[in-house]
């Protein structure tokens, strides 16, 4: 075996520090495969240290949450199902980022992969994918070679294995030039008395390991999560996994079959950390202890070592405890779906992991250390006003006025930020198990639940250039946004799961983007009932490789989950009938800091984010639900991204029918971002007002073109305008 020197503990990841508490944990040296196991279970993708003390503080409970943050997924309650049956949505976000950016197809494809195991491992049938991208700057030589391979590796994935992906959102800034960001969410459907868990109880009772079998790809994957990039992140390659999902379609069905008996006590799947974090976080949880013979599991090359199979990432597998006696039955049942079946070992009572190998325990480490009792940080962090001097966002100033409000529009709707997505969504299979009512190009994705008139809603949302002016409004903003889109085509938005994106946490800058961002995470998730179910937190995403150390924005990506009783009543955004009255409900106070109008039009990135206003976004969500169950609106877009102006010509392109206004204003209140705002046409315009609700009539829907006081745009140019980004970058 070989020997531990400190170069060995600094190439694992693990600080002086942190090896000396390895020390004290066993009493002894450690032999490699151990330092192995320390090093992906301490490493920040596994651990948390960073981030979970900051963690703790968000709320996660309501009375419609079964299982919040802890498993592989969240859980909620949504209701009856169609034979009487209580169902429940399992849904969870993560990242893909450092693999993604490294071998963009398969980064994104068992991306895709491992969130779709995260939710069918608890009993649930996934039912929608959706995803959200950041990107650098379109001219950078290597970002069309990053979208081409990462939207492929999606569309590949979730295709092959029959799982709809029905949105999600794509953005670009050079802060991601070194370092894009690639995080999927799934979302599944489960009967509540059929959901599983990961704690092994039971002593004696047999650990099966089901699936693929283990090679060599993804070893260290999770340490190179936990890292930052530099110029040698090429020759990372073969810590990226290998994905294949047409064995995971046979996995999904091996795996429900299996759950409609009763042989399962606990089951996990092999993400990061492979075979280590599975066994150590079913043992963990079950407080109990693990013995595994590695020389029983299926290995696809020769002469694999047990460090190698310990800390391989090989897709497409899982652990499960399954009772005394079950293992025949189980057996046959992967074998029909021609997977790997192999007994590996027992629950023991010892609170250790024992590993054999060749006669030879090669390991034997107390499960506290590893999991529970972790290394955890409080890193020192700005102060938010400390944070804002360090930032350097400039007051906004003075804002030239637009000499022209419709060469403006068409200069927005053209970049790439709100450029037509349709070269992506082409490519992915949104319409497979027919039950999707709404994808890419409603303020929410909707997908009905198979057998009711019931739909789940669901968004993802973060604007990252928000988050790094001021995290905390970036927070909740990014939580608030999902709340509008959810809200906006009818449904109630019940919780979220999130994906935490930042750069290294040692940098007290840095903490303080973590710190605040969560804080207004919080903030927003109380006063809007919404709570956190699940997530994921990535950290270290920045590049040396791009000269001078590139952090990301802080980019705390939300996805959230709403339900619509009645699907038949779902909103959407395009125009329904000319002659109809516009509005807009909440205020337009012209707020142009941070906006895109600025960026674009200016080029320009200064002041403070819009502010948001809870209880204004509560009430305005409310009134726009009832409005939608009432039938009394016909068109309904929330403003976020441009603002106004952009909203009312998404609206148009959406329907081909177009509007005239009455009241737009100047230019502050054409492209200004204020929030908690939405668009709504109503044939019945004198039936929806209400007290306490801002309400502006500024238009009727009609003509071919989007018009007002000293400006007209026709569809036709919109349209040629929004969809011309991709389709000249793709072929050019």
């Amino acid at each position: 075996m070989a020997e531990i020197t400190a170069e060995t503990v600094a190439a694992h990841g693990l600080s002086p520090e942190e090896y000396e508490r390895v020390l004290h944990a066993l009493g002894r040296e450690p032999n490699l495969v151990e330092l192995g196991i320390f090093s992906v279970m301490w490493s920040e993708h596994c651990s948390y240290k960073s981030s979970r003390i900051h963690l703790k503080k968000l709320p996660t409970q309501a009375p419609w949450v079964i299982c919040g943050p802890g498993e592989n997924a969240g859980v909620i309650d949504i209701g009856d199902g169609p034979d009487g049956t209580k169902l429940a949505a399992i849904f969870k976000m993560e990242s893909h980022n450092h693999p993604s950016y490294i071998e963009p197809y398969q980064g994104a494809a068992t991306g895709v992969g491992g969130i779709l195991r995260d939710v069918f491992t608890m009993g649930a049938r996934p039912v929608a994918n959706m995803n959200a991208l950041r990107f650098g700057r379109p001219d950078h030589p290597k970002m069309k070679h990053l979208v081409q391979g990462v939207v492929a590796g999606i569309g590949g994935y979730g295709n092959c294995v029959g799982v709809p992906t029905v949105g999600g959102e794509t953005n670009f800034h050079k802060a991601y030039d070194g370092n894009i960001l690639v995080n999927a969410m799934t979302v599944g459907v489960a009967d509540q008395d059929k959901i599983f868990y990961s704690a092994a109880t039971g002593i004696g009772n047999p650990i099966v390991y089901v699936g693929s079998k283990t090679g060599r790809d993804g070893i260290h994957g999770a340490t190179m999560a936990s890292a930052d990039f530099d110029e040698k992140s090429e020759e990372k390659r073969p810590t990226v996994q290998v994905g294949d999902p047409f064995t995971e379609k046979l996995l999904i069905e091996a795996c429900l079959e299996l759950m409609a008996t009763d042989a399962i006590v606990a089951i996990q799947d092999m993400g990061a950390a492979g075979l280590t974090s599975s066994s150590v976080e079913m043992a963990t949880n079950g407080k109990a202890g693990i013995v595994l013979d590695m020389d029983k599991v299926p290995c696809r090359e020769l002469g694999m070592t047990p460090y190698e199979m310990m800390l391989s990432e090989s897709q497409e597998r899982m652990l499960m405890v399954l009772k005394p006696g079950k293992e025949a039955m189980a057996e046959a049942i992967f074998k029909k779906w021609e997977l790997d079946f192999a007994v590996i070992g027992e629950v023991t009572d010892t609170g250790n992991m024992v590993l054999t190998f060749q006669g030879e325990t090669v390991c034997n480490i107390p499960l506290g250390p590893l999991a529970e009792d972790a290394p955890l940080y409080d890193r020192p962090a700005m102060s938010l006003d400390e944070y804002k001097a360090w930032a350097g966002v400039k007051p906004l100033g003075d804002v030239p006025a637009s000499t022209d409000i419709g060469a403006d529009l068409l200069k927005l709707m053209a970049c790439p930020d709100l450029a037509s997505r349709r070269w992506i969504w082409e490519q992915y299979d949104s319409q497979v198990g027919a039950d999707t009512l709404q994808k890419s190009g409603g303020d929410a994705a909707v997908v009905r639940i198979h057998g009711t008139q019931k739909a789940l809603a669901i968004s993802t949302d973060c604007t990252p250039r928000y988050c790094y002016a001021d995290p905390y409004e970036g927070g909740k903003q990014a939580v608030a946004e999902t709340y509008r889109n959810i809200s906006a085509v009818g449904a109630k938005p019940l919780a979220i799961t999130n994906c935490l994106n930042f750069a290294n946490p040692q940098r007290p800058e840095i903490m303080a983007q973590i710190v605040e961002a969560l804080r207004g995470m919080g903030d927003a998730c109380r006063a809007l009932d919404y709570p956190i179910v699940s997530g994921n937190v990535s950290l270290y995403n920045e590049s040396k490789a791009t000269g001078g150390g590139s952090a990301i924005l802080p980019t705390p990506a939300i996805g959230g989950v709403g339900l619509m009783e009645n699907h038949e009543t779902m909103a959407k955004i395009g125009f329904k009938a000319e002659g109809e009255a516009i509005f807009v409900i909440g205020h337009s106070n012209g707020h142009l800091g941070q906006s895109l109008w600025l960026r674009e039009v200016h080029g320009r990135e200064e002041g403070a984010p819009p502010p948001v206003d809870l209880t204004a976004e509560r009430a305005h969500g409310e009134f726009i639900r009832k409005l939608i169950a009432e039938g009394k609106v016909s068109a309904v877009h929330d403003v976020s991204d441009g603002g106004l102006l952009v909203a009312l010509a998404e609206m148009a392109m959406a329907s081909g029918i177009g509007c005239q206004l009455e009241e737009i204003g100047d230019h502050f209140t054409a492209f200004g971002e204020d929030q908690g705002r939405y668009v709504v046409t109503s044939a019945v315009a004198d039936t929806i007002q209400a007290a306490g609700i801002p309400m502006t009539r500024i238009g009727t829907t009609g003509g071919t073109a989007v018009s007002g006081p000293g400006f007209a745009v026709e569809i036709a140019a919109l349209r040629k305008a929004n969809e011309a980004f991709f389709k000249d970058w793709m072929e050019g």
